[in-house]
């Protein structure tokens, strides 16, 4: 199976979010992928559950915002950058991650596309919905990773 490698930038939503983190990009990289302990420190996830070892091809069931969603790691350069992804409810999401560490700070990048029929009949609203997410997990991920 041929995984994406990069967001679909022609989607009719795309997302670029950026933070930087007082913490060096080991520990950043630990909190963001230790997808069983997402709820613990980012209240817009209700649950999720990692289904194998984090790596190309395992697949992950979380629940955010009343939205079951299951998603496959599409690519992993571990500490570096992850990119996973799939559809829910009509809508096919591709998000990247991005972890870059400069004297003792990591600078957390994320990218994400939005395409289907939901995101089609509202391209603004589904716009303003994903910023407003990728905004608040960029926050807590500082807030957990600066008080690790």
């Amino acid at each position: 199976m041929t995984f994406p490698h990069t967001i679909d930038v022609d989607a009719p939503v795309v997302v670029r979010r950026r933070i930087t983190i007082d913490a060096p990009a080991a520990p950043v990289w630990r909190i963001h992928t230790d997808i069983d302990a997402w709820p613990s420190w980012n209240p817009g996830i209700e649950t999720a559950r990692l289904n194998d070892p984090f790596a190309v091809g395992a697949t992950f069931r979380w629940l955010t915002g009343g939205l079951d969603i299951e998603s496959t790691v599409y690519q992993v350069v571990p500490g570096e950058h992850v990119i996973w992804g799939g559809p829910a409810h009509g809508i096919t999401g591709i998000h990247l991650w991005t972890f870059t560490e400069e004297d003792g700070r990591t600078v957390v990048s994320t990218e994400e596309s939005w395409s289907g029929d939901p995101v089609l009949a509202q391209p603004r609203e589904m716009h303003r919905l994903l910023d407003e997410s990728l905004e608040a997990w960029l926050r807590h991920l500082k807030t957990a990773a600066e008080q690790a």
